[in-house]
């Protein structure tokens, strides 16, 4: 970042140096597991957890499903770090297959005592569309509260709108309550080398 930030306005636009990207995130909570009509899942299609996966495996799965909708903050963090994180207990990481290829990226955080973050939910884009989001979200949330054994407090997410279009309502649908909104603001991982420029073309570089 070569400029710096300007004063945000909360009542108007606020201008954002060159090479710097917003989003508005909307954070979103249960505290108990929803009475969702049961989904049957889609054929061929499966979620495996991953103990302590790799660093090179879940960032390779990180890229394929979020490259699109800009995520980077787990390509940001060191090796070690984000290894740290993946290799503790209290974090599941679980792997949506379909005829045995990795489509989709669950990750729950049981880190804080008390409640349970989605912290990364998505599909590939050849796997969009199809019915397996709204599956996997589900079965999700009943990871997240282990089958009714386990109440996590309450389970968060959050979504912004870099993500894709159908994501808050697909949350909502499934039980989840927007409970807070934010800015967030950051250098652009199109231009970091985090991302390629090619990704996320409904966010423009500037």
């Amino acid at each position: 970042m070569t400029e710096p930030m300007p004063k945000h306005d909360p009542d108007g636009y606020t201008d954002l140096p060159a090479g710097r990207i917003a989003a508005i995130v909307t954070w979103l909570e249960m505290r108990a597991p929803p009475a969702l009509p049961p989904v049957a899942a889609p054929a061929g299609v499966t979620i495996k957890p991953v103990p302590a996966p790799s660093v090179d495996w879940y960032r390779d799965l990180y890229r394929r499903v979020g490259s699109d909708w800009l995520w980077f903050s787990r390509l940001a963090m060191s090796k070690a770090g984000l290894a740290a994180i993946l290799g503790d207990a209290r974090v599941e990481v679980h792997a949506i297959r379909r005829s045995g290829e990795e489509i989709g990226l669950i990750e729950l955080d049981r880190r804080k005592e008390g409640e349970t973050e989605l912290a990364f939910f998505g599909l590939v884009a050849e796997a969009t569309g199809q019915g397996i989001g709204r599956w996997a979200l589900a079965r999700a949330i009943a990871l997240a509260f282990d089958g009714g054994k386990k109440a996590p407090g309450r389970l968060f997410v959050h979504t912004c709108t870099h993500d894709h279009p159908a994501a808050l309502g697909l949350y909502k649908n499934c039980g989840f309550v927007p409970y807070r909104r934010s800015v967030e603001i950051a250098d652009d991982p199109r231009l970091t080398g985090l991302l390629p420029r090619s990704a996320a073309p409904h966010v423009p570089i500037v």
